[in-house]
């Protein structure tokens, strides 16, 4: 998730575990324990494959939180601010902040590797947009609220009930994800299309309308339905995919690890001289958030590329049309 949510919700959690003996200062450390895991931005594993594939790794493993977090309980307890709690509670407070932040992650569709170093697999539910203001609006203010004195003796309840809320949202995502996948399947199946990879996510901002991706051995459909769409309405698009230049280059690095990462849910394009493997599951067909040039054609030739990240952004007057989409089938996106 985004920043400020990860910020808030981890301000959320501390003020219920160690709000009654810090009070406003357990919001400054949820915050800052919040905010940890996602530092390892910060970090260059060695290219801009390995940074997109590393990311949410080990900072997130809920393991190495386990571990990690009796390590910052010692430490916080060398000031004397903090010595009104014990140390099992400081642990268990800091393991829920960071572990908080880890499992939101893993409602998005990016992957989180919840079991490293156990396992590298990227857990994602993906019911839920990186960036949702319907979750994050009920905690940001709560600890708006929190901030002023006068609402001291019902600070918990509004901080529970933020919390609340925002746990509800996310059962309402995963319900919606159910409910879209059925329309989803059925729609597909009325076309006899067989598929080999598939995952459903929200479009940004909601969880009202829902894109899915099919891969076949061709391409890859692009599915576009709304909660309010009845079965004829899924909108269902093929383009085809290049994924057969992969078998002329080596099997780098690089490419396996894009291969799993993605789970399948990747497509292959020539642009001019270069070619690109791109994540199918962020972003809309010929606007993938990432895309990488894996290969360049030189003398009927395809030479391993550099693997460098290409920009490539959402333009806003399709995220205008998405909204009008969400109530309105005829809309093409």
């Amino acid at each position: 998730m985004d920043s400020l949510t990860q910020v808030v919700l981890g301000s959320a959690v501390a003020y219920a575990t160690l709000g009654s003996k810090l009070g406003r200062k357990s919001l400054l450390i949820g915050a800052a324990f919040g905010t940890l895991p996602d530092l390892d931005v910060l970090i260059n594993f060695g290219g801009d494959v390995e940074n997109f594939v590393y990311h949410r790794s080990f900072s997130h493993s809920l393991f190495i939180q386990l571990l990690l977090s009796p390590l910052f309980a010692w430490l916080l307890l060398k000031m004397n601010w903090a010595k009104c709690i014990t140390m099992t509670r400081w642990s268990a407070g800091i393991f829920l902040i960071l572990s908080t932040h880890s499992l939101l992650d893993n409602f998005t569709v990016y992957g989180t590797q919840l079991l490293w170093p156990l396992s590298t697999y990227p857990f994602s539910i993906s019911s839920i947009f990186i960036i949702d203001p319907a979750y994050t609006l009920p905690l940001v203010l709560s600890c708006i609220a929190l901030c002023f004195a006068r609402m001291r003796p019902h600070a918990q309840l509004i901080n529970t009930s933020a919390l609340v809320i925002s746990s509800l949202y996310l059962i309402w995502g995963f319900a919606a994800k159910y409910h879209i996948n059925s329309k989803i399947y059925q729609a597909l199946n009325q076309k006899n299309i067989t598929f080999s990879h598939f995952e459903s996510m929200p479009t940004p901002l909601n969880t009202l309308l829902w894109r899915a991706v099919a891969i076949t051995k061709q391409g890859h459909y692009e599915i576009y339905v709304s909660v309010f769409d009845e079965v004829k309405n899924v909108d269902i698009q093929f383009y085809p995919t290049e994924n057969a230049l992969l078998t002329k280059l080596n099997d780098a690095k690089q490419i396996v690890l894009l291969k799993r990462f993605t789970k399948g849910l990747y497509g292959v394009y020539q642009q001019n001289e270069q070619v690109v493997i791109s994540d199918l599951r962020m972003g809309v067909e010929g606007n993938y958030v990432f895309s990488f040039v894996v290969a360049e054609q030189k003398d009927q030739q395809l030479i391993p590329g550099q693997y460098q990240k290409l920009s490539n952004r959402l333009p806003l007057d399709k995220l205008k049309l998405v909204f009008a989409r969400i109530t309105d089938p005829n809309i093409d996106l």
